[in-house]
C-alpha cells in the first residue's frame, strides 16, 4: 500500500484570496496553524502515510522557498498549476501517470490515517474514487462548521477533497470535470452533459449516493466509487475565513487525531 504518488493542489486563485488576505499572507498554503504552514501539514501527511512522490501544483514561487524548508523522505518538487484546478489535475496526470493520489494544500487537519484507509477502502476495480463523509459524522466531530451537503435518498454526505485516480482511464472523469467546470454559469450546459435521468434523480433526490456515484462514472467512461470515511474532520477544509478560525481552534483544544 506504501510508495504511492501524491498531487498536492495549490493553485492561487484570479486576484487575491480572502483566506490568506485574513491570515495577512501571499498564498493559502503559507498560512501558519501550530507552528506549519497548511502546506507542510498536508506533506507531513501524506509523507508519514507512505507516499514516495509528492507534487505540489502551483504558479507561486513562494511555494519554490516553503518547500526547500520542508523535510521529508518523499521526493518533493513543485509543477505549474494549470488555469483551473480540473486543469491542473489533468496535467498533472498525464506528466505523473495513474495510480495519483489527489488532495489540496488547504486540507489542514489531513491525517496519515485517513490516506491509508481511503487508499485500503477503494475498491481495485474503480478507476475513480472520492472520500466522502456522512453528515453526522462531519457535525459530531465539528458541530459549529458549515459545510456543503450533496443529499442522495440515503443520507447527506460532504466531499473531503481526497480523490484516488487509480487508472489512466480516470482521465476521462477529469475530462468531464473540466467541461462541467467550463461551463459552470451556464447550467443548461452541465444538465445536457449529465442527462436528464441523473439530473432529476439527484433533483428529487430518488439516487443513492452509490447509485449517482456510478451513473456520473458511466456517463464518463470510467468505473467510479464513493467510498465514506468515518472521520468527520475529514471533510473541514479553509475555504473561508471562518474555516480557518475553526480549525486553528480545534487544533488548540487537543491533537485533531483523537477526534473522530
Amino acid at each position: 500500500m506504501n510508495g504511492f504518488t501524491a498531487l498536492v493542489l495549490a493553485g492561487s486563485r484570479v486576484g487575491a484570496d480572502p483566506v490568506a488576505a485574513y491570515a495577512g499572507v501571499t498564498h493559502k498554503g503559507l498560512i501558519v496553524l501550530d507552528g506549519q504552514t497548511l502546506l507542510a501539514r498536508v506533506l507531513h501527511a501524506l509523507d508519514a502515510a507512505g507516499a514516495a512522490r509528492i507534487c505540489v501544483s502551483s504558479n507561486d514561487p513562494a511555494i519554490d522557498t516553503e518547500l526547500a524548508a520542508i523535510s521529508l523522505n518523499a521526493s518533493v518538487e513543485r509543477i505549474e498549476a494549470g488555469a483551473s484546478p480540473s486543469l491542473s489535475v489533468a496535467q498533472a496526470l498525464e506528466h505523473l501517470g495513474a495510480p495519483l493520489l489527489v488532495t489540496t494544500c488547504d486540507h489542514a487537519l489531513l491525517r496519515p490515517e485517513w490516506i491509508r484507509q481511503f487508499r485500503k477502502d477503494a475498491p481495485a476495480e474503480a478507476d475513480i474514487a472520492v472520500l466522502l463523509a456522512p453528515e453526522d459524522a462531519v457535525r459530531a466531530a465539528a458541530p459549529q462548521t458549515e459545510r456543503t451537503y450533496l443529499a442522495f435518498r440515503d443520507g447527506r454526505y460532504s466531499g473531503c477533497n481526497l480523490f484516488l485516480l487509480r487508472t489512466s482511464r480516470a482521465r476521462a472523469a477529469v475530462d468531464l470535470w473540466r467541461r462541467v467546470e467550463a461551463h459552470r454559469k451556464q447550467p443548461w450546459r452541465i444538465a445536457l452533459m449529465l442527462g436528464p435521468a441523473m439530473l432529476f434523480g439527484f433533483i428529487l433526490r430518488r439516487l443513492t449516493l452509490d447509485g449517482a456515484v456510478r451513473r456520473l462514472g458511466r456517463r464518463a467512461g470510467v468505473a467510479a466509487t464513493a467510498v465514506l470515511t468515518p472521520f468527520g474532520l475529514a471533510a473541514v477544509d479553509v475555504d473561508k475565513p471562518a474555516d480557518l478560525d475553526l480549525v486553528r481552534a480545534l487544533v488548540a483544544a487537543g491533537d485533531p487525531a483523537q477526534r473522530t
